[in-house]
C-alpha cells in the first residue's frame, strides 16, 4: 500500500534539500542579481518578468512583492515591476495574431527600456516564448536574469545571469524559483530602504 506520509516526508526532505543545494551553487549569482536591480531601481527603471504556466503565477507574485512590499518590517514606496503574464487582452490578441512564441518579445519592444532588468522564469530552460523575449530584451539592452532548472536549457547561454535551480524535478525547481525571488526581493528592499 502507498505510504502518504512517507512521501510527505520524503518531499519536504527533497525540497529542503534542493533549497540548501541553492546557496551552494547560485550564491554569487544571487547577490549580482540583487546589485543590478538595486542599481536599475535607483536610475529610474523598472523590472520586467517573463514565464508560463507557474512560471507566470512566479511573475505575478514576485512583480506584486516589488509593488506592494515583501517584509512587513519595512516601510518603503511602491517599486516598479510588472508581470508581463497578467494581460489577458494582450496575451490572447499577441498569441492569435502574432504567434505565442511573440507575445513576451512583442510586449517587451513596447514597454522595454534600456537599463531595465528582465527576470525571464523557464524551469526548462527551452521556452520558444522565453527565448524570444530575452532576444528582444537584449536588442533593448535590457540586463536578463534567468530563473533556470536542470541544466539551464538553451536559456543558459543566452541570458546575462543564469541562476540556475540545482534539480530536474519541476516542483522542486519551481520551489526554488519562488524561493529566490523572495531573497532577492528582501534583499532589493533592504539594500534601498531597510
Amino acid at each position: 500500500m502507498f505510504d502518504k506520509e512517507k512521501f510527505i516526508v520524503d518531499s519536504l526532505k527533497d525540497s529542503a534539500d534542493v533549497k540548501l543545494k541553492i546557496f551552494e551553487s547560485c550564491k554569487t549569482e544571487l547577490l549580482i542579481a540583487v546589485q543590478s536591480i538595486v542599481d536599475s531601481f535607483r536610475n529610474g527603471k523598472k523590472l520586467l518578468l517573463c514565464g508560463n504556466g507557474g512560471s507566470a503565477a512566479d511573475c505575478q507574485h514576485l512583480a506584486t512583492e516589488f509593488v506592494i512590499r515583501l517584509s512587513h518590517h519595512i516601510q518603503r514606496p511602491s517599486l516598479p515591476a510588472i508581470a508581463l503574464t497578467t494581460d489577458t487582452s494582450n496575451l490572447t490578441a499577441g498569441g492569435n495574431d502574432i504567434g505565442w512564441e511573440n507575445v513576451f518579445a512583442r510586449t517587451i519592444q513596447g514597454l522595454g527600456n534600456e537599463g531595465d532588468v528582465l527576470i525571464a522564469i523557464s524551469t526548462s530552460g527551452n521556452s520558444p516564448n522565453i527565448i524570444k523575449a530575452v532576444e528582444q530584451a537584449h536588442e533593448k539592452k535590457i540586463l536578463v536574469v534567468g530563473f533556470l532548472g536542470g541544466n539551464g536549457g538553451k536559456l543558459k547561454d543566452k541570458v546575462d545571469l543564469p541562476i540556475i535551480i540545482p534539480s530536474t524535478n519541476t516542483q522542486r525547481i519551481q520551489e526554488g524559483h519562488i524561493t529566490v525571488g523572495h531573497i532577492i526581493c528582501e534583499l532589493v528592499e533592504t539594500e534601498l530602504y531597510g
